[in-house]
């Protein structure tokens, strides 16, 4: 993975200029664009206020959380204060990645209980699990129960407003006594209780069609993460649209699917500032016919 810290340098500049650009959030197609902090992971403990407003002049409306925790907020900030920084910048945060696994580990509500007080301050509805411990779901009852638990979680949720969600890496897709855990989600939990956030690219990097999921299971993904694979190395990321991933083919046939949120994620940088890049994904996805 390449080390984006090697660009710190020209980051001021670039990304002064970026807020002088109007035109990467002037293009038609898909209205509202989130973007996954996680994105921007090397910047926000730094510069959390700095961050979320070239995030907004980048073209964003939405932003997806994540690294929440009771002590130290969102990087640095409590929920109320982060809170009035999204107002601030015109953004709004429908879905935030929490370290909750101790719940599926051991039933303490400790840490959801925290994070169900934050998300609601904030404003948001989808309190999202974004991986969980192999060891959870490597046999198939172990993968049942694991099902089970999330529909109990998304019950708990359900009580205080807020809906459960998962998000998938490639590993879900693993075959286990003669399943996956992705197919015993899709058959044992409830979509009335738990959403599925599915990470487009990990499901290209396990041999899938994302248009041929969307479509097979209308209704069961609110939310999906936008990331490309790069050509030449499809471990790494690239911009939307500079990559090997067809999002045309996606994007046709997301609305149907019942696709409510569109979440750009980038996981490495390469030869590019990262408030450059994140400019040129929106751009290219707004183009996007849905």
């Amino acid at each position: 993975m390449t080390n984006r810290r090697t660009f710190l340098g020209q980051a001021g500049l670039i990304g002064a200029a970026l807020l002088l650009k109007p035109s990467l959030s002037s293009a038609k197609g898909v209205n509202k664009v989130g973007l996954q902090l996680y994105s921007l992971r090397d910047y926000l403990p730094k510069d959390v206020k700095g961050v979320h407003a070239k995030v907004a002049a980048a073209g964003y409306k939405e932003v997806e959380t994540y690294g929440y925790s009771k002590a130290n907020g969102f990087w640095g900030l409590d929920a109320k204060a982060y809170s009035e920084l999204l107002k601030a910048n015109g953004l709004v945060s429908p879905s935030g990645h929490y370290g909750i696994e101790s719940y599926f580990r051991s039933g303490s509500t400790k840490d959801l209980d925290e994070v169900i007080e934050a998300a609601k301050i904030i404003g948001q509805t989808y309190v999202i699990l974004p991986a969980m411990g192999g060891d959870l779901i490597d046999t198939a009852e172990k993968c049942k129960a694991m099902a089970k638990k999330f529909n109990e979680a998304g019950a708990l949720l359900k009580k205080q407003g807020l809906k459960f969600g998962y998000h998938n890496h490639n590993f879900e897709w693993k075959p286990v006594d003669g399943t996956t855990f992705y197919d015993v989600l899709l058959k044992e939990t409830d979509p009335n209780l738990v959403t599925l956030e599915l990470d487009l690219y990990w499901v290209v990097r396990s041999n899938l069609d994302p248009a041929k999921m969307l479509t097979e299971h209308p209704g069961r993904f609110k939310l999906v993460h936008v990331k490309d694979a790069d050509k030449a190395n499809k471990e790494l990321n690239t911009e939307i649209g500079k990559g090997s991933i067809d999002y045309k083919s996606i994007f046709a046939v997301a609305q149907k699917a019942g696709i409510k949120h569109f979440i750009v994620e980038q996981e490495n940088f390469t030869n590019i500032d990262p408030y450059v890049s994140i400019g040129e994904s929106i751009s290219y996805v707004k183009t996007l016919s849905i």
